[in-house]
C-alpha cells in the first residue's frame, strides 16, 4: 500500500478519503457516522433543542426590556434590538459584519447588556464566553431591565 506524503496526504485527510495514513480506520468511521440516520437524527434533535432554548431566552430577554419578543425570530433585527437593549447605537449592527470589529462590538454589547440588567462585570465575562448559558440565566431569572449604559 502506497503512503501519501505532503500536500497529497493533507488533501486526502481533509477530503475524507481515509487513506491519509496507511491503515487509518478513522476515515471509514467518520464516513459511516455521518451517513448513519440515527446519528443524524440525534444531532438534529440536539441542534433543534439548543436553538429553541436560545430563541426562548432571547424572547424573554426582549420582553423584560419592553421590546417585542417576536424580534428574537428575525435574524438581523434581533441584533438591532439587542444593541438597543444594551444601550449601544443601533448602527453598531453594521460592525458585526466587519472582521475583528465584530468581536469587539459583541464584547461591548454583552458588557452593556449585563449592566442594564443589574449584573456585574463577572456576569459579562460569562456572557462573552458562554452566551447560550448566560442568556438563559438572564432571560429566565428575576432580574429587571434598568438601563444605565
Amino acid at each position: 500500500m502506497k503512503r501519501l506524503t505532503g500536500v497529497a496526504s493533507l488533501l486526502s485527510l481533509l477530503l475524507g478519503s481515509g487513506t491519509a495514513l496507511a491503515g487509518d480506520p478513522y476515515g471509514e468511521m467518520v464516513e459511516s457516522a455521518v451517513s448513519n440516520p440515527v446519528v443524524l437524527t440525534f444531532s438534529f434533535i440536539i441542534w433543534f433543542v439548543t436553538v429553541a432554548f436560545f430563541i426562548a431566552a432571547q424572547w424573554k430577554l426582549f420582553a423584560k426590556a419592553g421590546e417585542p419578543g417576536w424580534a428574537a425570530l428575525v435574524p438581523i433585527y434581533n441584533m438591532v434590538v439587542m444593541m438597543k437593549i444594551a444601550g449601544k447605537p443601533e448602527w453598531w449592527v453594521i460592525l458585526l459584519f466587519v472582521p475583528i470589529a465584530n468581536i469587539v462590538a459583541i464584547i461591548i454589547m454583552y458588557i452593556g447588556l449585563a449592566r442594564n440588567f443589574g449584573r456585574g462585570d463577572g456576569f459579562a465575562v460569562g456572557l462573552i464566553f458562554f452566551p447560550y448559558i448566560f442568556l438563559l440565566i438572564l432571560g429566565f431569572d428575576s432580574s429587571r431591565y434598568l438601563p444605565v449604559a
